[in-house]
């Protein structure tokens, strides 16, 4: 059965074409617009005014993701023959956002000022990373831009989907966190204050526990404030402190040394620097340089400082897999990667395999986490609200008995 579907597509001239054709499936009109020399941007049953699927979207959002979008926009426009500063055009086009909207009109700008497209993307460092810069400054010089784009939007793609992974795992702990906490407060502050006036009208002997819990909800209730300002004096102080050096060497290696949560961090830095890698040495970045512009995505300092030690040691003759076998702060396995990697030539594709292999033991290292986590945050929270319980089971028991 027919359907008419809309798409918008890239013409041979670098314009936008939009419109409905009629068809079996999306793939045969996709199939049908190539046909017409027509470059398919979306194709759906329902209009898509920015016309793809990986719409940007207009509200919220973070500017990892509109990277990613416009990493893949400019991947198919640049693919499919379009020149750089229509592709551009085009993109700030199909950008809702306007403040990333404001970014791309600027580096078109600036491109057209005479400027390489590599140094127009360095003037937005908030936006665009030194490897990402840096990969489309080696894709200028050896005329494979679009590949590199293609690349990069695999690149951004890769850490976009860890990224959501992680943060989907530690949704469902945080919510348990927050409900125990809340139901905890409930008590303290609106039920308990109740079974005080009791006690206080009868003058009768309070037991311990729930002495102890009467206390403990007149000091919140009448001291939150001060216990508010010191919480919130504490994240402040903590924040300032680990952005110094000394401090922030401190909470990152204290990180790598807690159970199970340090195998998964050491783990996944170790994946980010081989995504990095991968991509910067199969565009030819030199080695040296790459490892460079590697370390400075990665979030750990002990990382970043075991990689500088790597770089010198590349630039000594002794190759990769021996220094990073020696900082220690790589899982073992990624020097015997890189060892196959530099005797078979393919150290690009080794780097690859390698950030397969650590995404995925992340992934499973989360999966264990949460998996001990949740449990013990359950625990916790049911001790907590059942020694509350017991304590108000404890006070009306002894009224009862007074009452007798």
């Amino acid at each position: 059965m027919a359907t008419t579907f809309f798409f918008r597509a890239v013409a041979s001239d670098g314009k936008l074409r939009t419109g409905s054709i009629t068809g079996e499936t999306d793939q045969v009109v996709t199939r049908e617009l190539r046909r017409q020399g027509l470059t398919p941007l979306y194709v759906g049953a329902q209009a898509n005014k920015n016309g793809l699927n990986f719409k940007l979207p207009s509200f919220g959002g973070s500017s990892k993701k509109d990277v990613l979008y416009f990493t893949q926009e400019l991947s198919t426009l640049l693919t499919s023959g379009v020149p750089v500063d229509r592709a551009l055009a085009i993109a700030g086009e199909l950008t809702e956002r306007t403040n990333f909207r404001g970014v791309i009109q600027d580096v078109l700008r600036v491109l057209k000022g005479g400027r390489s497209l590599a140094d127009s993307l360095a003037m937005h460092p908030a936006h665009f990373s030194d490897l990402y810069v840096n990969m489309v400054r080696a894709g200028e010089a050896s005329g494979s831009l679009a590949t590199v784009f293609d690349r990069l939007a695999d690149f951004e793609r890769s850490r976009d989907d860890l990224r959501g992974y992680i943060i989907s795992s530690m949704v469902y702990p945080v919510l348990l966190v927050l409900v125990g906490l809340a139901a905890v407060l409930v008590l303290i502050t609106f039920v308990v204050p109740r079974f005080a006036s009791v006690f206080e009208d009868s003058h009768m002997q309070i037991p311990v526990p729930t002495l102890v819990m009467l206390e403990a909800s007149k000091i919140i209730t009448e001291w939150w404030w001060v216990a508010a300002l010191a919480i919130a004096g504490f994240i402040v102080g903590f924040r300032f402190y680990i952005r110094s050096a000394a401090g922030r060497n401190w909470w990152d290696t204290g990180r790598l040394r807690v159970p199970l949560l340090g195998d998964v961090l050491r783990k996944m830095e170790t994946s980010r620097f081989a995504r990095a890698m991968s991509t910067l040495v199969a565009n030819s970045v030199p080695l040296v340089q790459a490892i460079n512009i590697a370390a400075g995505i990665l979030n750990n300092v002990s990382f970043t400082r075991a990689l500088k030690e790597v770089a010198q040691g590349v630039k000594h003759g002794e190759g990769i897999a021996g220094p990073v076998r020696r900082s220690k702060v790589f899982p073992p396995l990624a020097a015997h990667l890189l060892t196959v990697g530099e005797e078979t030539g393919k150290l690009d594709a080794m780097f690859a395999r390698m950030a397969d292999i650590y995404e995925s033991e992340t992934r499973a290292g989360i999966k264990r986490f949460t998996a001990l986590f949740e449990p013990l945050v359950i625990l916790v929270m049911g001790v907590m609200v059942g020694a509350l319980i017991l304590s108000l089971l404890l006070a009306i028991t002894s009224i009862n008995d007074v009452a007798i």
